[in-house]
């Protein structure tokens, strides 16, 4: 079956080439030219996905072929576009990075598979005819690679800009659809340690989302980009694809934490709650007293640690949240939210946080743990089987400083460096908290598994209730 999508992959020869500003920025202009857009991030990127939802008005979707397998990659691919819509798959890192150094997982070995044509952003700072040295390179490095055009950033005046289109034409090929001159003075989007700052907690994320639309109008030849992405072949499948799940009828209802502390949520992970009968509950841990009416609690990644004063300060919703895990209550955290379940956090000045676990956090000034994870659950727990395999991702600076007392963990970690002692997965009762970063569709279980234990949880409250216990 042959299967019609017109898609480009946005691709850099390295971090900061300029990828993000196109992608977002086309984005937002296909849209407003009421093209319906569909936004993907390769790799397990929350922040430019973020971005790129904001510009696209519909949830950027993350494509990995470590963390799922390239047949859950294809299928996440097709079941979320539309032959009458056009996609747009930023990478991630220089264009042949990856896993090795064959460059397995990278943004070309995606492009290949998706068979979609590569627009490459080469930063031209500094050169002229190495520019397109690096082209060719690009071109002839892997001949599996559709090539479709090349965007040029940052050139510094129009004899620049001259010399290094006619080169890179002439000498590879490949057409240059698109010149963006050094840019200075323009709202756009602002950096911290972790990469981008989230557009939730930027007040000027439309302005600077609106600046890369006409940044992207201005410079880049849209029409031709657009024709480069009608070209793309369709994509052969053997059988049909599966499309999206009928959720089942609703049995429990799941809070998850979304503020500007915790914005890490792959949409795939809530779509898998609420397909296997979950409510899906939004709450601030800024904002709410207390927990609302919920039979479990998930808490994604974030950045916890740059709003640790505000957080301290709502005592009554983290006392509600520990005493709630005494009875059993299921809290599912990663990473922010392992560092929002310890019981203090030690900066410039040290601040109480929830304490389920007996564990102090701290912040380091160079990564702790960055990359691929992989594990094996080697202790019997209430959300995965032992001997089950782990594939995720871990990118944080904080650590554990110190355990007040023994911490017990079901995770062995074989690849990456988990929360404490080559250890991970965390355990009390029914909270589970880790450092990994899970995608439903590399861990398709982890949905159901929650589910259960949710539902065993609500019908002991109904026992509790009868019997006059408070829940």
């Amino acid at each position: 079956m042959n299967i019609k999508v017109p898609r480009v992959v946005i691709a850099g020869l390295s971090g900061d080439s300029g990828k993000t500003l196109v992608s977002v920025g086309l984005c937002s202009l296909l849209k407003h030219k009421g093209i319906e857009v569909y936004p993907f991030k390769k790799g397990p990127d929350y922040i430019d996905s973020s971005w790129l939802t904001a510009a696209a008005g519909l949830a950027a979707r993350n494509l990995d072929t470590f963390i799922m397998d390239r047949e859950r990659v294809l299928e996440s691919f097709l079941s979320n576009t539309d032959s009458n819509g056009f996609a747009i798959i930023e990478g991630n890192r220089g264009f042949f990075d990856g896993f090795d150094e064959k460059g397995t997982h990278s943004t070309a070995e995606l492009a290949k598979l998706l068979d979609a044509p590569v627009i490459l952003i080469v930063n031209v700072a500094k050169m002229t005819r190495t520019a397109a040295a690096i082209v060719w390179g690009a071109k002839y490095l892997d001949i599996g690679i559709q090539l479709g055009g090349v965007i040029i950033n940052n050139y510094s005046g129009m004899r620049h800009k001259e010399i290094i289109t006619k080169s890179i034409e002439d000498t590879t090929g490949v057409e240059v659809i698109g010149a963006i001159p050094r840019l200075q003075d323009i709202e756009l989007f602002p950096s911290r340690h972790l990469g981008l700052v989230t557009p939730q907690e930027y007040e000027k994320a439309r302005l600077a989302i609106d600046n890369a639309e006409t940044i992207v109008e201005n410079y880049v030849d849209v029409g031709r980009l657009i024709e480069i992405g009608n070209s793309a072949n369709d994509i052969f499948v053997s059988q049909e694809i599966k499309g999206k799940e009928k959720p089942k009828e609703m049995t429990v209802r799941i809070g998850y934490l979304y503020d500007k502390a915790f914005t890490f949520y792959y949409p795939e992970n809530l779509e898998a709650l609420a397909n296997e009968g979950a409510e899906l509950v939004q709450i601030s841990a800024f904002d709410e007293p207390f927990l609302p009416d919920i039979d479990g609690l998930y808490i994604g990644g974030g950045f916890p640690e740059n709003y640790a004063r505000e957080l301290s300060k709502n005592k009554s919703f983290m006392l509600d949240l520990k005493e709630k895990s005494k009875a059993d209550f299921p809290i599912f955290a990663e990473c922010g939210g392992l560092i929002y379940l310890a019981e203090n956090i030690k900066l410039e000045e040290t601040y109480e946080l929830v304490g389920i676990f007996p564990i102090t956090v701290s912040l380091s000034k160079k990564p702790v743990g960055h990359g691929y994870f992989e594990g094996v659950v080697d202790s019997a727990n209430p959300y995965f089987e032992v001997g089950s395999k782990i594939k995720a991702h871990e990118f944080h600076y904080s650590f554990i400083l110190e355990a007040n007392r023994e911490v017990r963990t079901c995770i062995n970690v074989e690849r990456g460096v988990g929360a404490i002692n080559s250890r991970d997965g965390l355990l009390q009762r029914n909270v589970f908290a880790s450092y990994l970063h899970l995608h439903s569709l590399g861990c398709p279980d982890w949905s159901k598994k929650f589910i259960e234990i949710c539902k065993m949880y609500k019908n002991i409250g109904k026992y509790r209730n009868m019997i006059g216990i408070p829940k």
